[in-house]
């Protein structure tokens, strides 16, 4: 028998079955390995064989794809509040399956220290979570094979090497000695779930098949050239290749391209096809997400092969020293999104439906970028294919993260094992014109730096010699960054290149820090404890009391600090609505968490504002996170239940690409801008009014303006008016005669408003008067709507139900205009037995109390 070692990730082709770890390209013909497994736990070291076992050991049934976590919870043997410590123990799966004669064993990933056996006899030994194997094998019929997962920590122990750093962050520090997820081993913020067992599929080939497609693998890609498209197409047949075929690409509109296959060696077809002035893949927040699908025949047999696009990302050169900007397809473009943890951190499950989830979220909250960071896991196939559908730019770091890989370069340490695994992911997302950054890992150079470590070891040569070369020769069409954060005197300055920037948020820095700084760009941002909902808070007994153990388990921490992320949101509400947030937090428990919704999305409003404003230096940001863990007040920015907080229902307002915003400019009163990233010209309107008492107008201007495709203009208030007046309230000539500026940019055609900027001299939770919330409630053709209306300026409006979500929520509404809302029931999630009825309260932070409504 024989082994071979692949990578963790191939490319997928829509409706074939999910093979993310494993050879590169798109299995065409592989078949999931039989049978049903079950698993057992034993202590760390117990069994040397199967053949050591206790027969009467209680074997569980187990899922696999899946992890040793996923098979507790499907046993109802998992307690989410205190996960049981998986790397101490091992953990054996077993299953029996029928098969004869001379076969193929693929291990599409494995984590991470298994033995594999099979009939009793050791076939396969292996430590790396990221790469899949491929062991020949003979099968006598009835087989039985054992997969045993060995007890990391006690593998960790034997384990011994200089460092010139360890993080503090992750813990046991000495998991730099083996390719793993960092995933559960992060305590602060990651639950302490540990990655155990066949994570992604097991497979049985038979390379002496009748059919000429089994096991077959397609590598696709596709490349701009001048002003055609190419797109190139590779079949490897672990037999002999037939001696041609043909391919085609199809467009979304049905045109065909068609090319020829013809054999470059024994085991591969390869051909190419040019599309003349193809239509280019934007983000969705720029254009289109052009594809074409790519089918080939071989033998008179149709095989779908996958999808690409074109598009072409570079930096912009044109920028002054130390910026980071991208372009695409020549135009520029400002990156915003959010980073994610984990699709599934119980099973690491790559579905479709696990994928999709997060990623419409992400798209319907305006972003148009993604981060996969450092400290958590590749994805499988199916989170590619829908960004590329979605129109989702992806930021994809490589797993190495904070540690010192000092000794990993060529002809050290791991850098075979790290070479397999970054050069074959790298063809097996060949494909996916959605990824447009590449980066070595995560915080390397920071925790060097920050450990006081000299500058001559800051940078590292897996990140500027050994990745950077693979990525220059297998993906030429995307940018790379040595490691996340990178750039300027200290690697993590906000002025230069790449930061995560914290100023405003962890390091308690005024909201004016947001330009102080002279932020580039941030890969990590914004990082606040975010309150969820009610209905979340109610479903998970987390609604009083505020302080309990139990609340502050979900609220993240940097290991070792004598902080948390809520006294970072606590630090906002006192400074900026000046409140006393531990009284208010007893003696008005509601009204404590409807300001700390409240204050992130301000916050939040701020800071893009200023960064997507004309003229700032700022090319991008990204929020850590996207989601939360585990239920409770975490960084994300979406709920554990997929709830959107309030600070995704306030960037999504504020990452339009028809956008207007206000910047306070001191002296110089407000600066209105506007922004459009489409593809076509837009005539606009603009509307200026400033209100006293939340509800008089006391000076109102209207603007037109023609914005350009992909322009953007900027308008001073002080110009729209033929008098002076104190917007900003800078100046202080007397009493302050106005309380609220709202800045709408309308269609110019049929006055639709498209996006509204708000600006308040005084942010005091308690500066305006109450609203004066009006509601109604109506069903029309089955579907429920809720009108929302207001006497006065209403702040941060949002809508709490027992049972439905509002499609818009947390906005500001002006006075005497209304916004009529569709209530969406959450069918199929926690509470979605109770009557199909909706039943709520409307909340605003300047109404006295909420109003009720029930249908």
């Amino acid at each position: 028998m024989k082994s071979q070692t692949y990578p963790d990730t191939s490319i997928l082709a829509s409706g074939q079955q999910a093979l993310p770890g494993g050879r590169p390209g798109v299995a065409i013909g592989s078949t999931a390995l039989g049978g049903e497994w079950t698993w057992v736990q034993t202590p760390a070291g117990a069994a040397e064989s199967p053949a050591a076992l206790d027969p009467a050991a209680g074997w569980l049934p187990a899922p696999v794809p899946g992890t040793v976590a996923s098979a507790l919870r499907a046993a109802g043997r998992w307690d989410d509040a205190m996960p049981p410590p998986l790397h101490q123990y091992d953990h054996w799966y077993r299953v029996n399956f029928a098969g004869r004669g001379r076969r193929v064993l693929r291990f599409n990933g494995l984590a991470t220290v298994v033995e594999a056996w099979l009939n009793g006899k050791l076939v396969l030994s292996a430590r790396h979570m990221f790469v899949a194997h491929e062991v020949e094998v003979d099968l006598d019929g009835d087989n039985l094979m054992h997969l045993c997962f060995r007890a990391l920590h006690p593998w960790l122990r034997k384990q011994r090497g200089p460092v010139r750093w360890k993080p503090r962050m992750i813990v046991p520090p000495i998991l730099r000695a083996i390719r793993t997820t960092l995933l559960g081993h992060m305590p602060g913020w990651c639950p302490p779930v540990h990655a155990v067992g066949p994570w992604r599929p097991v497979e049985l080939l038979d390379p002496a098949s009748d059919d000429i497609l089994h096991g077959v693998r397609a590598d696709l890609w596709g490349r701009v050239q001048g002003d055609r498209g190419v797109i190139g197409l590779h079949l490897h047949f672990p037999a002999s290749a037939p001696a041609s075929g043909s391919f085609e690409a199809i467009d979304g509109e049905g045109c065909i391209y068609p090319g020829s296959l013809s054999r470059t060696d024994r085991f591969t077809l390869e051909g190419t096809v040019c599309v003349e002035r193809p239509k280019l893949w934007w983000p969705h927040t720029h254009g289109e997400p052009h594809l074409y699908r790519v089918d080939a025949t071989i033998e008179g047999r149709a095989i779908h092969c996958g999808r690409v696009g074109f598009r072409t990302i570079s930096l912009d050169c044109s920028s002054d020293a130390g910026a980071f900007a991208l372009r695409i397809n020549g135009e520029p473009l400002f990156c915003r999104g959010a980073c994610i943890s984990s699709n599934d951190l119980h099973g690491l499950a790559d579905t479709d439906e696990a994928s999709r989830h997060w990623l419409e979220l992400a798209r319907r909250g305006g972003m148009n970028m993604v981060r996969i960071s450092g400290v958590t896991c590749y994805p499988g196939a199916a989170f590619y294919r829908i960004c590329d559908e979605l129109g989702l730019l992806v930021w994809h770091d490589f797993m190495f993260a904070n540690f010192d890989y000092g000794s990993i370069g060529p002809g050290l340490g791991l850098t075979e094992d790290i070479t397999r695994e970054v050069g074959d992911w790298l063809s097996a997302t060949l494909t996916h014109p959605s990824i447009a950054v590449l980066c070595g890992g995560s915080e390397a150079e920071q925790q060097a730096a920050m450990m006081g470590v000299s500058r001559s070891d800051w940078k590292q040569p897996l990140f500027d010699e050994l990745i950077r070369g693979l990525v220059a020769a297998k993906r030429p069409d995307v940018v790379y960054v040595g490691n996340s954060p990178t750039g300027g005197a200290w690697p993590f300055q906000p002025d230069t290149g790449v930061s995560h920037y914290y100023g405003v948020g962890a390091y308690q820095r005024p909201l004016a820090d947001a330009r102080l700084a002279q932020v580039r760009f941030a890969s990590e941002c914004l990082a606040f404890a975010n309150v969820p909902c009610e209905r979340t808070l109610a479903e998970h007994g987390l609604s009083q009391p505020l302080h309990s153990p139990r609340w502050k388990a979900t609220i993240p921490r940097d290991a070792g600090a004598p902080w948390d992320f809520e006294d970072v949101r606590e630090y906002y509400l006192r400074t900026l609505y000046e409140v006393d947030p531990p009284r208010l937090r007893y003696e008005q428990p509601q009204r404590y968490l409807v300001l700390s919704r409240a204050v992130v999305a301000e916050v939040m409003t701020e800071v893009f504002s200023e960064w997507r404003r004309v003229g700032s230096s700022c090319a991008g940001g990204l929020i850590w996170q996207l989601q939360d863990l585990v239920p409770g007040a975490g960084w994300g920015i979406v709920d554990a239940c997929g709830r959107p907080k309030s600070a995704w229902h306030a960037l999504r307002q504020v990452w339009q690409p028809l956008q207007v915003l206000i910047t306070d400019e001191g002296l110089n009163g407000l600066h209105v801008h506007a922004i459009n990233e489409t593809p076509q010209p837009h005539a606009l309107s603009l509307t200026l009014r400033c209100l006293r008492d939340g509800e008089t107008v006391v000076a109102e201007a209207r603007h037109s303006l023609l914005l350009p495709a992909r322009g953007a203009a900027r308008i001073e208030a002080a110009a729209l008016l033929d008098r002076f007046f104190d917007f900003t309230y800078a100046y202080r000539f007397g009493p302050p005669t106005h309380d609220v500026v709202v800045v709408t940019l309308h269609a110019a055609d049929s006055g639709e408003p498209l996006s509204q900027a708000v600006y308040l001299p005084d942010r005091r939770a308690a500066a305006l008067k109450p609203p004066g919330l009006r509601a109604r409630l109506e069903q029309v053709d089955g579907d429920w709507w809720l009108t929302v209306s207001a006497q006065r300026f209403a702040r941060w409006v949002h809508i709490d139900d027992h049972a439905f979500q509002a499609t818009d929520n947390w906005f500001h509404l002006a006075p005497g205009s209304s916004r009529r809302l569709r209530l969406v029931h959450e069918a199929g999630k926690a509470g979605a037995h109770a009557p199909a009825i909706p039943s709520g309260e409307i909340h605003a932070v300047n109404a006295e109390h909420p109003l009720g409504y029930d249908g």
